[in-house]
């Protein structure tokens, strides 16, 4: 099958649960022999195409067939568009190829479309790609680890506050700052260079790729697949906003299937956007188990270590982590708390910590990527996820990979696929002290969840994740042909 992609950032361009999920999807499905392109948003710059197969820079010549022109205008308006494709300058679509690839990622049927856009990089906050400021800390086992000081890890880590510029706000040096102007902007661009791509089917990864599936989809008559990894209810509780909402609306509600990646963010589409039950798949993300950890990762020191690895934001519960900390400290005075990622409520934690005079046993590292992630769950005696409300979480996965006993919150979607995890109430901070103290007190019980977990975790592939989406994909083939009357 001809699979176009629509997603906001891939490797090397991860800095969240969404990119490693479209990675893991996409390579399975590249295994399997499917022939898929991904389009994603960024600027072309030479400096770093050292991983990737980027169409790099001429003009897309606009549509002179009248009925084309036509088709696409109606198209834009239905996506909610106004502006028209620019043709030419700083806007034009890029076109033509680098001589780099993607063989290092292990693809052979799948090629990379980098859209030129108005930023560096793809999230508020973010400074150009390939320009990180890094410095090296050492870890709990004595070892450096090398951390992004100031890198966002999502555009979800701000959607709740003024850098998300839906409100208008500017988000940092090298973007715009309008989110969901940048997701328009998208979409125009994606509609001129792919409608006379060869494909079967759209795939748009969450609400920022909506609009350019839905446009797509209508000038190519190709029936449009959305994938909602995670919804504005997750991200922002009670209070969502609005323009995000009616984006995620309008592309549920036009495609001809809608993947979740659990049933309980199956439930949120269905009370919240009214989706119908029979319109929604769910398919559970994976994880690779063909992974191998860097050497030395297994070094620990004497210390007990608790790891929390996430976006430090209002979803993730970070508050109920320090909180719990505290708690382990009563009993376990000798334990370490690392906090690996960043949001725009790490200095708040920071704070907390202080406050709760714990803050010399609590390490906030920053963003970390590649094989420091890896290690810092390597050197974990136990790793923690108390998210507020966690559509999946790939993170717990990556954890009993590496041998990490797991404790995980209730409102997650992971904890209904995995049995050997201890689950507890996200706002429950002495249960969750009490596990923590189990595990770390009592051997035979981290033991016992490590090696059922890493047995468990293997049945937990992308490529049977891939085998859902495919499923999904027949469905929305099917449902086209029946709109069709062919």
């Amino acid at each position: 099958m001809r699979i176009l992609m629509l997603g906001w950032e891939f490797p090397p361009f991860v800095s969240g649960g969404l990119g490693t999920a479209c990675f893991g999807l996409t390579r399975a499905l590249d295994r399997m022999g499917h022939q898929v392109t991904f389009v994603l948003p960024r600027g072309v710059d030479r400096a770093i195409q050292t991983h990737v197969k980027l169409l790099g820079p001429q003009a897309v010549a606009a549509p002179s067939n009248p009925l084309a022109i036509q088709a696409q205008r109606a198209a834009m308006e239905i996506a909610g568009l106004r502006e028209p494709v620019p043709t030419t300058g700083a806007g034009a679509i890029a076109t033509g190829a680098s001589a780099a690839d993607l063989t290092g990622l292990g693809l052979s049927n799948t090629r990379l479309v980098g859209v030129p856009a108005a930023f560096s990089s793809p999230y508020p906050g973010g400074r150009k790609v390939g320009t990180p400021r890094r410095v090296t800390i050492t870890g709990p086992d004595g070892m450096p680890i090398e951390v992004d000081t100031d890198e966002m890890d999502e555009s979800h880590a701000t959607h709740g506050n003024a850098t998300f510029a839906a409100h208008g706000a500017g988000a940092g040096p090298g973007y715009r700052g309008d989110l969901v102007a940048e997701s328009e902007r998208y979409a125009r661009l994606v509609v001129a260079l792919c409608r006379n791509e060869e494909f079967d089917v759209v795939h748009a990864h969450d609400w920022l790729t909506f609009p350019a599936g839905q446009a797509l989809s209508r000038v190519t008559g190709k029936p449009l697949v959305v994938h909602v990894h995670s919804t504005e209810f997750d991200r922002a509780g009670e209070h969502p906003n609005q323009r995000v909402y009616d984006i995620e609306r309008r592309g549920m509600m036009a495609a001809m299937r809608v993947v979740a990646v659990s049933e309980l963010t199956q439930s949120l589409c269905i009370r919240r956007y009214g989706v119908p039950t029979s319109k929604i798949d769910v398919v559970y993300n994976g994880v690779d188990n063909d992974h191998q950890p860097p050497a030395g990762a297994g070094i620990r020191g004497k210390d007990k270590v608790v790891l929390f690895l996430g976006r430090i934001t209002m979803q993730k519960g970070p508050e109920y982590f320090i909180a719990a900390a505290r708690r382990v400290l009563e009993k376990v005075p000798d334990a370490k708390f690392i906090m690996a990622g960043s949001g725009d409520m790490e200095l708040r934690m920071i704070e907390l910590a202080a406050h709760y005079g714990i803050g010399h046993r609590v390490l906030f590292t920053g963003f970390l990527r590649g094989a420091d992630v890896d290690r810092i769950f390597r050197m974990a005696d136990c790793y923690v996820m108390p998210s507020v409300s966690e559509p999946f979480g790939i993170a717990p996965l990556e954890a009993m990979r590496n041998d990490v006993p797991v404790i995980v919150s209730r409102t997650s979607g992971v904890s209904e696929v995995v049995q050997h995890v201890l689950k507890v109430d996200f706002w429950d901070i002495d249960e969750m002290a009490n596990k923590i103290v189990a595990v770390l007190r009592h051997p035979p019980l981290g033991q016992t969840m490590r090696e059922h977990g890493s047995f468990e975790v293997r049945k937990l592939t992308w490529d049977t994740s891939a085998e859902g989406v495919l499923r999904a994909y027949d469905k929305a083939t099917a449902g086209q042909r029946e709109l069709l009357g062919v």
